[in-house]
């Protein structure tokens, strides 16, 4: 684990794996950390080298004051795969990391070997947008609990939530201290701002990376129909549904997680889906 500097600010990053292997930079969901991975550390590191980034206003990495948009983080991934001496990496994203990854790629195909989007949109939707307005409302608020409940419940089906309930109980008492704090609370004010404005629908047609799109069909924030038009836009993207599976796919189906992106990424060509 190491930290680098851009722009002034600490950015926290920690590589896994064999130096000789392909690397893999996965990115964090809006509310996430490098710790959200750890469950998939050990599979992934038998085919990769994994290279984990607190974006600015995550985790351990420093906090910003003044507004942003997501460019701002695809930048920083460019600077941190100079700084590392990589030549490329792929890229594999869930929701705001997968918004970001596709900024990135757009902006620098040179360092993109292959992406994986997981509920990821081209842009943001006057419906995401007013949701994101609404959590910033009770955020505002510094009510931890009620920021856990406007939030939390809607990035799971309804099935997966009811039949695990127990263990949703255990992630509230988890997250409620955290969701209490001022400096996260007002970090999250800022990630969901900087999401207003990603809108690169209009340039999909230029990313010739090879492209995996993963679709959850009960997404309550990022329906399929926003991934199917990212596939339709994209010369090279294929797309998969994952069936009863919402917003979090990767904690709803962590074995089609594991497989879809080790076999994605694995294959030397882009395979027909």
């Amino acid at each position: 684990m190491a930290y680098f500097t851009f722009q002034g600010k600490k950015v926290f990053y920690k590589l896994d794996g064999e130096a000789s292997f392909d690397t893999l930079m996965i990115l964090n969901g809006i509310m996430m950390s490098h710790k959200s991975w750890e469950l998939f550390i050990p599979n992934l590191t038998q085919h990769f080298q994994v290279l984990r980034v607190d974006m600015l206003d995550q985790g351990e990495s420093d906090h910003l004051k003044a507004g942003y948009t997501q460019a701002l983080q695809a930048d920083m991934l460019s600077a941190l795969i100079t700084h590392i001496g990589l030549e490329k990496v792929h890229l594999a994203g869930i929701s705001y990391g997968g918004n970001v990854a596709l900024q990135f790629a757009l902006k620098y195909p040179a360092q993109t070997h292959k992406l994986v989007l997981f509920n990821a949109v081209a842009r943001t939707s006057e419906w995401l947008r007013d949701i994101g307005r609404g959590w910033n409302k009770v955020a505002a608020t510094r009510d931890g609990e009620a920021y856990y409940h406007v939030t939390i419940p809607l990035i799971y089906s309804p099935n997966f939530y009811s039949r695990k309930i127990k263990w949703m109980e255990k992630r509230k008492q988890t997250l409620i201290p955290v969701f209490s704090t001022p400096e996260f609370l007002d970090a999250m004010i800022r990630l969901t701002e900087s999401a207003e404005s990603h809108d690169v629908f209009k340039n999909l047609n230029t990313i010739e990376t090879p492209t995996l799109v993963i679709a959850a069909d009960q997404d309550m924030l990022t329906p399929p129909h926003e991934q199917e038009a990212i596939v339709n836009a994209m010369p090279n993207a294929r797309l998969i549904t994952f069936r009863e599976t919402g917003h979090a796919s990767m904690y709803e189906r962590p074995e089609l997680f594991i497989t879809t992106l080790v076999g994605y990424l694995s294959h030397e060509d882009n395979y027909t889906i």
